[in-house]
């Protein structure tokens, strides 16, 4: 076969056009690769924020909630009545993630050296232990009463997390073992749920849910979980 010698340029003109844009797609790919934010990369750089409280007269003697930077991690209780520490998976809500990571960052933890001790002393009402460890860098912070209003509204996000776990806790191991301490378990949820206590209500929705219709539990435990998903339910409503 004979081809015009227009029609061979062309096809080699046309084929290294193609060579040459595919290069400068790879070329795009790399550079885009190689440059990452210094927010980028502290947001991908892995991070272990924890919250410890402790004060052996209490019944909770102590609270331990570790979690990674997308907040999965761990809970651990300590009870007078019991040899050894309590521990379940935890997992924080992504919007109560968001407004516990949101006070960390506010905080500035790991550049800071606040002290967030206020003047007054109150050992007896139990010391806090908030950490930070990312890559290299590591800060403990150690108090027992604070000023800061960051502080504190990050302590109360832990606690509220801490007592929404511990239902959870309390309410599996009654279910399948005492089913008649239920009714008193979820009128503590109650309880919790409207002083505004609990980490993210909505988050034990599901649960709520399949405890109503669990007939091995107290007709007063599943009403209980019906009003408490009513609630909710209005809650959730514009």
């Amino acid at each position: 076969m004979r081809f015009s010698f227009t029609l061979v340029i062309s096809l080699i003109l046309f084929c290294s056009g193609l060579s040459m844009a595919q290069a400068a797609k790879v070329n795009q790919r790399d550079g885009a690769a190689a440059k990452v934010t210094p927010t980028e990369q502290t947001a991908t750089h892995s991070a272990t924020y924890s919250y410890e409280f402790k004060q052996p007269v209490f019944f909770i003697s102590r609270v331990f909630i570790e979690t990674d930077a997308e907040g999965h991690g761990k809970v651990t209780w300590e009870r007078k009545d019991a040899d050894e520490a309590l521990t379940d998976p935890f997992d924080f809500s992504p919007n109560a993630w968001a407004r516990v990571r949101g006070l960390w960052e506010q905080l500035n933890f790991l550049e800071s050296g606040e002290n967030y001790q206020a003047e007054r002393q109150y050992p007896h009402l139990g010391v806090m232990w908030l950490r930070l460890k990312a890559g290299a860098n590591e800060r403990t912070a150690e108090f027992n009463w604070t000023s800061n209003k960051t502080v504190e509204a990050l302590i109360n996000e832990y606690r509220h997390a801490a007592d929404q776990a511990q239902f959870v806790f309390d309410i599996t191991l009654a279910r399948e073992n005492q089913p008649l301490n239920t009714p008193k378990i979820m009128e503590t949820l109650e309880t919790l749920y409207n002083r505004r206590g609990l980490s993210d209500p909505q988050q034990l929705a599901p649960f709520l849910r399949e405890l109503s219709t669990d007939e091995r539990l107290p007709l007063m435990a599943r009403n209980r979980a019906v009003k408490i998903l009513a609630a909710l339910e209005k809650e959730k409503k514009p």
